[in-house]
C-alpha cells in the first residue's frame, strides 16, 4: 500500500518547479510539443542516415536520428528538441552545451521517453480525460491559481492548450508507468521498520517540536548550516557517469577518470549545471543536474552519507553506486541549525514546515506525531483486473460487468475474487484488511469512501486496472504506534524508489534495441554488457 499512498502525492510531480524552471509544469512551456511523436521504420525508408545537422547550413532533409525498437527519432524532431531544449537552458541562466554535444544530451532524453512510452502501451496503460482534469487541477492548486488562469498564462506565453494537454498526459502516463513497475520490486520488511524506529524516530519526534520562543534574545553570530542526517530540507544538482552492466575493469576505470574530470571541472570554477547539462548520463542532465529538494529522509542513504557535513554551493567526491559514478552539489539548504558550539549559543531555529517538495513524492518532512492519532478506516475486499495489451479497458469494464451481476444475483464476493481477481489479495478473497486515509489512490478510495458496508461499487478505474469493491465495516482508532511504522515504511520506501527507477530504466534500455546514429559510441558501449 506505501507505493499506493506515494501516488497520491506522485501525481504532484507534474507540478514540480526546479531550481530555476518557470512556474507552469511539464517541463517548462519551452520544451518540446512533440515528445511522444515516434515514426514507424516504413514511414522513413529511403532516408539518409547522415543529414546535416546544423539548420543554418542547409535546409533540412529528414533523416534517421535513432530507431528504438520500430521506432525511429527522425532528424527534424531532434532539431526541433535541440533548439528548446536550448531556450529552455538559456532561460534558466544555465550554460548551454555546445551544438554536437546538446544533440547528444537531448537525444538520449528522446530515446528514454520513447521507450517508457513503448513499455506503457504494452503494459496497456492509458491516461483519461478525467485523470488529465484531474491533473490540471492539481498544477492549477499548487500554483495557487484556477485553471481557467492557469491556461491563459499557459497560451500568453506562446504555447497552444492542447499542446500542453498532450504534455501533460505523456507526463502522467510515465508517472503511472513507473509507478507500477517500480513499487512492487520495493519490499520493507518488519525488522527495518524496527531498526529505522530505534536508530531515527527519536530524532525526528523531536524535530517535530516547535521551539519555545524566547522574549528579547541575544544577537549571535550566524551559524553555517551543514548537511546534517536528518531534520533538513536539502536540494541537488547531479551529475551522473553511467557504467554498463558487465562493464569490464578498463572501462570502468576510464568511467572512473571521466566523473574525476567532471569533478575537477566544477571544483576549478565551472557551472556545475552546465557540466550536468553537458555531460551527465542522468535524467535531470538538461535540467542542469536538477533533482528538486527533499527532506533529508526523501533521499537516498548513498547521497546524505557522501554530502554530510557539506555547506550549500559545495560538491561532493565522486562516489559509486551500482548505476555508475555519481558528484552531488548542495543547491538548497535548510533546517535547523547544527549543534552549536559552547561560546556561540545560538537560538534554535523552527523547522520549516511543509516545503513543498519538487519532485511531488516527497512534499513535506514525515514528523513522528505526538499523542493520540484517531482515524476512521474501512475494511474493504476488491476484485482487480488489469489491462494490457490484449486486455482493453472495455474488456477489463465488461468482465467486472458480469461479474457485478453475478454477485446482485447472490454468489459470494470472496469466492468470485479468488478465481477473477489479478490482486495478490486473491488467495485471500481480496481482503485488503483496514485501509485508513491515503493508503489507497484518489480513484480507489473516492469510490470506497461513497460505499455503506456490505455495498459493492460498479467498475472503477484506477492507475493499476479496474476493480470491484465492496465496504466490510467502519471503525475509529487510535493509530499512534501504527502511524509511527507507516511513516517510517513510507521514509524508508523513499529512500529507495530513486536507485529502484534508475535500476528499472537501465534494464528497460539494456533489453531494447537501439541504434544512435547521432552518437555511434553508445552503441558500443551498451554492446560491451
Amino acid at each position: 500500500m506505501l507505493g499506493i499512498q506515494l501516488k497520491r502525492k506522485g501525481i504532484a510531480i507534474l507540478a514540480s518547479c526546479t531550481l530555476a524552471s518557470l512556474l507552469w509544469p511539464v517541463s517548462s512551456v519551452a520544451q518540446a510539443q512533440n515528445q511522444s511523436s515516434g515514426v514507424s521504420l516504413s514511414q522513413l525508408k529511403g532516408s539518409s542516415e547522415n543529414e546535416d545537422l546544423n539548420p543554418d547550413s542547409r535546409p533540412l532533409v529528414d533523416g534517421i536520428a535513432a530507431v528504438v525498437n520500430d521506432e525511429v527519432i527522425t532528424l527534424r524532431q531532434l532539431q526541433k528538441q535541440a533548439s528548446q531544449a536550448q531556450m529552455q537552458l538559456q532561460s534558466q541562466g544555465i550554460p548551454v552545451p555546445d551544438p554536437d554535444t546538446l544533440k547528444k544530451q537531448v537525444l538520449q532524453r528522446m530515446i528514454s521517453q520513447h521507450l517508457e512510452l513503448q513499455e506503457a502501451k504494452n503494459q496497456g496503460i492509458e491516461v483519461h480525460d478525467e485523470d488529465l482534469q484531474e491533473a490540471v487541477k492539481t498544477i492549477a492548486e499548487r500554483n495557487n491559481v484556477s485553471p481557467e488562469v492557469m491556461r491563459r498564462h499557459i497560451e500568453s506565453s506562446g504555447m497552444k492548450w492542447d499542446d500542453y494537454l498532450d504534455e501533460l498526459r505523456q507526463e502522467v502516463l510515465i508517472d503511472m508507468l513507473r509507478q507500477r513497475m517500480v513499487e512492487h520490486t520495493i519490499f520493507i520488511s518488519d525488522a527495518e521498520v524496527d531498526a529505522f524506529l530505534k536508530n531515527e524516530g527519536r530524532n525526528m519526534a523531536l524535530a517535530s517540536r516547535q521551539p519555545e520562543p524566547k522574549p528579547e534574545p541575544r544577537p549571535v553570530q550566524p551559524v553555517k548550516l551543514t548537511v546534517q542526517p536528518s531534520g533538513q530540507i536539502i536540494g541537488f544538482r547531479h551529475i551522473l557517469v553511467a557504467v554498463p552492466e558487465s562493464a569490464s575493469s578498463s572501462t570502468v576505470n576510464e568511467l572512473e577518470q571521466k566523473a574525476q574530470g567532471l569533478l575537477q571541472k566544477v571544483s576549478s570554477g565551472e557551472d556545475f549545471a552546465g557540466v550536468a547539462a553537458a555531460s551527465s548520463d542522468a535524467p535531470e542532465a538538461l535540467e542542469g543536474g536538477d533533482m528538486g529538494v527533499r527532506p533529508t529522509e526523501g533521499w537516498p542513504d548513498l547521497f546524505i552519507e557522501n554530502a554530510k557535513g557539506l555547506s550549500e554551493g559545495q560538491v561532493t567526491k565522486v562516489f559509486k553506486s551500482g548505476n555508475g559514478f555519481h558528484i552531488l552539489q548542495v543547491a538548497v539548504l535548510d533546517g535547523p541549525q547544527p549543534a552549536p558550539q559552547p561560546a556561540a549559543q545560538p537560538q534554535p531555529q523552527p523547522q520549516p514546515d511543509g516545503l513543498q517538495g519538487e519532485t511531488g513524492m516527497f512534499e513535506s518532512e514525515p514528523v513522528m506525531p505526538q499523542g493520540p492519532v484517531v482515524v476512521d478506516q474501512t475494511h474493504a475486499r476488491h476484485i482487480l483486473i488489469k489491462t494490457s495489451k490484449v486486455v482493453s479497458d472495455e474488456d477489463a469494464r465488461q468482465r467486472l460487468t458480469q461479474l457485478k451481476q453475478r454477485l446482485d444475483h447472490g454468489e459470494d464476493f470472496a469466492e468470485l475474487a479468488k478465481t477473477h481477481s489479478e490482486d495478490s489479495t486473491a488467495p485471500l478473497g481480496g481482503d485488503l484488511g483496514w485501509l485508513s486515509p491515503g493508503e489507497t489512490v484518489p480513484a480507489f478510495e473516492q469510490a470506497m469512501e461513497r460505499l455503506q458496508p456490505g455495498q459493492v461499487s460498479e467498475p472503477i478505474q484506477s492507475q493499476f486496472g479496474w476493480h470491484l469493491i465492496e465496504v466490510l465495516d467502519r471503525r475509529s482508532k487510535d493509530m499512534e504506534d501504527e502511524y509511527k511504522r507507516m511513516q517510517a515504511r513510507q521514509i524508508l520506501f523513499q529512500r529507495r524508489v530513486e536507485p529502484a527507477l534508475e535500476d528499472w530504466l537501465n534494464q528497460l534500455r539494456g533489453d531494447a534495441y537501439i541504434d544512435n546514429r547521432i552518437d555511434p559510441s553508445d552503441n558500443r558501449s551498451r554492446n560491451r554488457r
